[in-house]
C-alpha cells in the first residue's frame, strides 16, 4: 500500500493574504448593508406577527417559514437566474447587466430578514407586557413607551442572537462565489485558478483566517455593546 503526503507550504498563506485582503471590503459591505436593510425588513415582519391584523400576521409567518426552509444557495440561484427572467416576462425589464452585488445583497436581505424577524419577535415577547401599560399610565403614548422603555430592553435581549445571525449571514454570503461574485471566497477561488489548482489548501487557510478575523471583530464589538447596555441599565 502506498501513502501520499499532501504538500503544504504555510508560507504561501501569508503570501496570499494581501491579495485576499483586497476583497475584504466587498465582504464587509455585504455584511453591513444586509444587516441594516435586513433588520429593517425583519422588524416589519416581527411587528406584523405581534400585531392584531391576522392577515399581515399570516403573510409574515408564511414568508418567514418559506425563507427559513430555503437553502441559501437555492435562494441565491432563484434570485440570480430566476428574477431577471421573471421581470423580463412581467415588466419587459432587462436586469441581466446589473451588478452581481445587487443580486447577492437582495438575496441576503431576504434571508436575513426572515431569520432576524424571529429574533426580534422573541425578544419583544420576553419583555413583561405590564411595561406598556405602565408607560401609558405615566402619560407616554404607546409609541413613546415602545421606543423609550421597551425597545432598549428588547434590543439588549436580542443582541446575542443578533450576533449569531450576523455570523451565520457571513457564512451564507460566502456562497456567492458560485455566481462569480468576488468577495473573499470568490477571490480565493480566482487565486486557485490562477495557480492552476496548486496551493488550494494554503489559499483556503488564508480565506479562513480572514473570516475568523471578521467573526472575532463582530463578536468583540457585540460584547462591548452588550456591556455598555448593561452599564446603562443599572
Amino acid at each position: 500500500m502506498m501513502f501520499y503526503m499532501v504538500s503544504y507550504d504555510f508560507s504561501r498563506v501569508f503570501q496570499f493574504l494581501p491579495t485576499l485582503w483586497q476583497a475584504l471590503p466587498m465582504t464587509l459591505s455585504i455584511l453591513f448593508f444586509t444587516t441594516i436593510l435586513g433588520s429593517l425588513f425583519g422588524g416589519l415582519l416581527a411587528w406584523a406577527q405581534v400585531g392584531e391584523d391576522k392577515t399581515f400576521a399570516g403573510l409574515s409567518k408564511g414568508y418567514i417559514f418559506t425563507l427559513r426552509c430555503t437553502p441559501p444557495i437555492v435562494l441565491l440561484f432563484l434570485v440570480f437566474y430566476g428574477l431577471p427572467e421573471f421581470l423580463k416576462w412581467w415588466l419587459n425589464l432587462d436586469i441581466n447587466n446589473w451588478s452581481k452585488t445587487v443580486f447577492v445583497l437582495f438575496t441576503m436581505v431576504l434571508l436575513f430578514a426572515a431569520i432576524i424577524a424571529e429574533v426580534f419577535k422573541a425578544s419583544y415577547q420576553a419583555i413583561p407586557k405590564g411595561q406598556m401599560e405602565a408607560g401609558v399610565s405615566i402619560g407616554l403614548t404607546p409609541s413613546q413607551t415602545f421606543w423609550r422603555i421597551i425597545f432598549p430592553q428588547a434590543f439588549q435581549v436580542a443582541l446575542p442572537n443578533m450576533t449569531t445571525a450576523i455570523l451565520n449571514l457571513m457564512r451564507d454570503a460566502a456562497l456567492a462565489y458560485t455566481i462569480g461574485f468576488v468577495d473573499v471566497m470568490g477571490a480565493g477561488n480566482l487565486l486557485i485558478s490562477r495557480n492552476l489548482g496548486n496551493y488550494s489548501l494554503e489559499t483556503y487557510t488564508a480565506v479562513a483566517i480572514l473570516y475568523w478575523g471578521v467573526a472575532l471583530a463582530v463578536s468583540f464589538l457585540s460584547r462591548l455593546l452588550e456591556k455598555s447596555l448593561e452599564t446603562k441599565g443599572r
